[in-house]
């Protein structure tokens, strides 16, 4: 089993926290995983991305450039990141911000998820509520390694928001979208 995922988004979107979440989730199921991550000198509002490599054998290199699937939080990032799908992929898409987005050679998940992280509160959590929608379209970790990951990875000040982003992690599994 081999999965390579690009997350992708502005910065300040959360998208390495996304990133993260998803590989320390992996390694919580004893996956071999790589995140390698990217950004731009002006963090928020540039662009953001990673590719993860999540495998059940050891991985030779953190470079993903033909993705199994992706994590697409903004039109910018459709446009560079989406032509780039493995044909018969997956997209996880941010419907909120992302408008016209093609059909061809990937499956295609549109999750309003701007517009339900308002609805929780918090537009910060957009990122955790697609995060959930792929594992539940891609079942590679369960939603369960990825709420303990929060616990791991939001530790001091941070721990304030494990709540907010298990609800949205949460919400992105289920079907009320």
């Amino acid at each position: 089993m081999r999965e390579e995922v690009i997350v992708a988004g502005y910065g300040g979107q959360g998208i390495l926290f996304m990133g993260t979440v998803l590989a320390n989730a992996a390694m919580e199921e004893g996956l071999e995983v790589t995140f390698f991550p990217c950004y731009g000198a002006e963090i928020r509002g540039g662009t953001a991305n990673g590719g993860i490599v999540i495998s059940d054998k050891k991985i030779g290199s953190p470079v993903v450039t033909r993705p199994t699937s992706v994590i697409i939080m903004n039109e910018p990032s459709y446009d560079r990141f989406f032509p780039c799908i493995s044909s018969g992929g997956t997209a996880i898409i941010n419907s909120s911000l992302i408008k016209n987005v093609s059909e061809k050679c990937a499956k295609i998940v549109k999750v309003p998820a701007s517009q339900l992280a308002e609805a929780l509160g918090d537009i910060k959590v957009a990122n955790m509520i697609l995060l959930g929608a792929y594992l539940k379209e891609i079942g590679i970790v369960p939603l369960d390694s990825a709420i303990k990951s929060l616990h791991v990875i939001l530790k001091g000040k941070k721990k304030g928001f494990i709540g907010i982003n298990e609800k949205a992690l949460r919400l992105g599994t289920s079907d009320e979208y």
